[in-house]
């Protein structure tokens, strides 16, 4: 199958991608920074030499680059099976007082990156009528708390794009999963000096994903939601 994993090259995407490649599936993934890139495919092709490879260094929340992104995979494989739209960041702040323009920042990073690739990638997958789609949202997708500011109302709007977008697939046969995650160990939480084991590991929410997307096609998991055991922070 051919996977395509936007923010993979660390942290919940790494995760993901890695799960897809032990299977020995075909994996594109986006990042930022090309070092992080270098080191996935170090060690997909170390770990999962049969699992073929695409790494695009680009921002997804530049229009032209999600496009570019969309672009390739279509030029190298046609179509995706499964999409996962895990780009995205986090700013702290509190709606009336956070810096001017971060509100845009974040739309563009946490809403209009799954927005763009989706529809780059929709048309081939709905030709084919299959396919399966998950948006990583977040428990913050569900519950403002303090200090989460506009973060929070692009995880809101997250949410709202991967309901739509639920309905308007069903008659094309492809599911769209809401994956809302509590606080899972990755760099975000770097510095905050939380414990690692108050934390989920970013593997688990990827066996999670791993796991949905074996099911019979005729069987959907609308939405996926994780906490640590010891709750929210």
């Amino acid at each position: 199958m051919n996977i395509v994993i936007s923010g993979a090259s660390k942290g919940i995407g790494k995760a993901i991608a890695k799960r897809f490649a032990s299977q020995g599936h075909n994996i594109a993934v986006s990042g930022r920074h090309a070092t992080a890139l270098s080191t996935l495919r170090n060690e997909i092709n170390k770990l999962y030499p049969d699992s073929k490879l695409i790494t695009f260094k680009g921002d997804m929340s530049v229009k032209e680059d999600v496009l570019c992104f969309s672009n390739a995979i279509l030029k190298e494989w046609g179509y995706a099976d499964i999409l996962v739209n895990n780009a995205g960041t986090f700013i702290p702040g509190s709606i009336h007082n956070e810096e001017d323009g971060i509100l845009e920042k974040l739309l563009d990073t946490n809403l209009l990156s799954a927005y763009h690739l989706t529809r780059a990638l929709l048309p081939s997958m709905m030709n084919r009528k299959s396919g399966r789609i998950f948006n990583i949202c977040s428990i913050a997708s569900l519950i403002a708390y303090p200090n989460g500011g506009s973060y929070s109302i692009t995880k809101f709007a997250l949410l709202g794009f991967s309901k739509c977008l639920r309905e308007e697939m069903k008659p094309y046969g492809i599911s769209v999963s809401s994956v809302l995650p509590g606080a899972t160990f990755t760099n975000s939480w770097s510095g905050s000096n939380i414990s690692e084991e108050r934390l989920m590991p970013s593997e688990d929410i990827a066996e999670m994903i791993f796991t949905v997307s074996q099911l019979s096609s005729r069987t959907v998991v609308e939405d996926i939601v994780l906490r640590p055991q010891l709750g929210d922070l």
